[in-house]
């Protein structure tokens, strides 16, 4: 009747599965083939409609004991399909996810395994090069998170019984906050027992060791993390996560073993993460979901893990588009990012920093060329940045060299011991001398002297406006129009130059968000800006409020949205002259 009814309403459908859920959960007798032939005749119900949360536990329950079953691939594909098409919310059906997170563990327990995966999710993205299914790919993602979460579950519900980050990294543990009912084994040694061996002549290693039937967890240290263990005993401050993890003295060294099962289910969803990473339309929104680091910190702790992951990351770093690369910096100020686990003292990096150098080199090549970025690098990553540079990195030269030429480095030893780097291969050798140059280019072209306004013909080009610019002094240059030319942002470089620049039209050219970013930091007296007809947007827009001296902003016909230009407003005391015709905030 169900098949059969003219009536459009979902219940007309759903009744009789719900029926058969009953029927399954008061019946536990039933044979296997009673089980298949169920499924078989349901299926015709399945074709428009979700199966109900009792109905997904029946078929998680024959993916599981049966994955080699035909019903499988014939009645339960079509069904997986269809949810990760149409499912908004996971969260509200779990039960959902789960039997698709099962179905495709099926299909991995086939003899061509992973390339049976790897079909099923090409199918989910269809033959073109855009997924025509928004909802695929964040269905796909959540049940990756929850699977990969599920390989750590056992470890992380028993996280009260065993060692904290904290304690972990202090190298001690105290019975007395644990427990005792628990299943769990902690081998420990007391505070003042570690303060005695602390003195010992003798260099031994002490295991902490935890363990559970899924995850065993050691972690070693040596009489030096007993020392700063002491130092830090009164400290009750929970360390953050990345700090936690850290290569450290005091962490020397963390492996982590998942059962069988576990390790094949960590595997084979790692690897549905990097296929999904291969598609160019999904890496966008793959990379956005990503960017927040959406995994246990047990996971992170997990070489396997981590090693595997990085695929992934490198995906994101060799991409050119912004939106997709600059998910590998952290989502928040004060919150670490992919960039920082991968890089050179990060807990997931297990190479001599040539992710680390591609990542920056990616970064550098777009927008992130600023002294914002240089100064954390110098800040956090100087020596990475200088041992990379002494073996030859091109990237890395090029960051040292722009650290000299912005300035960055205070401290004179530092500088000089960066210049001691560049010198020691000839790659930074010639780069130096380069540096060298320009700066002697600098000097002469800030000289007092030269015309006060000056207009470049239409259609210059960046290569066009750097001649002219190398021909003599502009020390008094204050009115620049480059209006209907074809610069870019690349000349950003050249204009950043002029110490007296206070009028700049760049009217009807190519001048982009990115090269914004640069004025912002180095053209602060700036007071008269024409953007009209440029394809800058709010995220080069937003920059300009550290220009504090703008006091006529033309946006015309630009992507300035209402709420740019309200905080533009708001950050810009001194504007009085604003033009935002044929943009949102009109």
């Amino acid at each position: 009747m169900a098949l059969t009814s003219p009536l459009q309403d979902d219940s007309i459908h759903q009744a009789p599965l719900e029926i058969v859920s009953k029927l399954l959960s008061e019946n536990n007798n039933l044979t296997t083939q009673d089980h298949e032939s169920i499924i078989v005749a349901i299926a015709p119900l399945l074709e428009n409609n979700h199966p109900p949360p009792d109905l997904c536990e029946f078929f998680c329950k024959h993916c599981r004991e049966r994955p080699r079953s035909m019903v499988v691939i014939e009645v339960f594909t079509p069904v997986v399909q269809r949810i990760l098409k149409h499912n908004m919310d996971f969260g509200k059906c779990p039960r959902l996810r789960l039997f698709t997170q099962e179905y495709i563990l099926a299909l991995n327990e086939l003899n061509a395994g992973m390339e049976v995966v790897k079909k099923f999710i090409h199918s989910m993205h269809g033959p073109t090069g855009q997924c025509p299914h928004p909802r695929v790919l964040p269905n796909l993602v959540a049940v990756c998170l929850a699977a990969i979460y599920s390989c750590y579950e056992e470890f992380i519900n028993s996280r009260d019984n065993s060692p904290s980050l904290k304690e972990i990294r202090n190298g001690c543990q105290q019975q007395c906050d644990r427990k005792p009912n628990l299943p769990l084994r902690l081998l420990h040694t007391s505070p003042d027992l570690v303060s005695q061996e602390a003195t010992l002549t003798e260099s031994r290693l002490k295991p902490v060791i935890v363990t559970s039937n899924e995850i065993h967890v050691e972690v070693e240290r040596n009489n030096t993390a007993n020392q700063k263990m002491t130092a830090n005993v009164g400290n009750d401050s929970e360390p953050n996560l990345i700090d936690c993890l850290m290569v450290s003295p005091t962490c020397s060294t963390m492996s982590i073993e998942l059962s069988a099962q576990a390790d094949r289910i960590l595997g084979c969803y790692v690897e549905i993460l990097k296929m999904l990473s291969d598609y160019d339309d999904w890496r966008p929104a793959l990379a956005s979901l990503l960017q927040p680091i959406p995994f246990p910190k047990e996971a992170l702790a997990h070489e396997k893990f981590t090693k595997e992951l990085k695929y992934v990351i490198q995906r994101f770093a060799e991409d050119p588009r912004q939106e997709v690369h600059s998910c590998l910096l952290s989502v928040r100020a004060g919150k670490d990012g992919w960039f920082q686990l991968y890089s050179p003292g990060g807990v997931a990096c297990d190479d001599d920093g040539e992710l680390f150098a591609s990542m920056v080199h990616i970064l550098m090549g777009s927008c992130y060329k600023t002294k914002k970025f240089l100064l954390s690098l110098a800040e956090n990553k100087l020596g990475p940045c200088m041992l990379l540079a002494l073996r030859g990195n091109q990237t890395m030269v090029e960051i040292l060299c722009l650290m000299l030429e912005y300035n960055i480095i205070d401290n004179n030893d530092t500088q000089l011991q960066i210049i001691s780097t560049l010198e020691s291969t000839d790659v930074g050798k010639r780069m130096y001398e380069q540096l060298c140059d320009r700066q002697r280019e600098l000097k002469e072209l800030q000289r007092k002297g030269g015309p006060t306004r000056l207009t470049l013909p239409s259609k210059s080009t960046d290569a066009d406006l750097a001649r002219l610019l190398s021909s003599g002094s502009f020390g008094n240059l204050e009115n620049l129009s480059l209006a209907f030319t074809n610069v870019t942002s690349a000349c950003a470089e050249h204009l950043i130059k002029l110490p007296s620049l206070k009028q700049l039209n760049l009217w009807s050219t190519q001048f982009g968000d990115a090269g914004l970013r640069l004025l912002s930091e180095h053209l602060t007296m700036l007071q008269v800006l024409n953007l009209c007809e440029t394809p800058v947007t709010d995220a080069g827009l937003l920059a300009l409020s550290s220009m504090k001296s703008l006091c006529s902003l033309n946006m015309n016909s630009t992507k300035l949205s209402a709420d740019t230009y309200e905080d533009l407003k708001a950050k810009l005391p001194n504007l009085k002259e604003v033009d935002v015709r044929y943009t949102e905030a009109w």
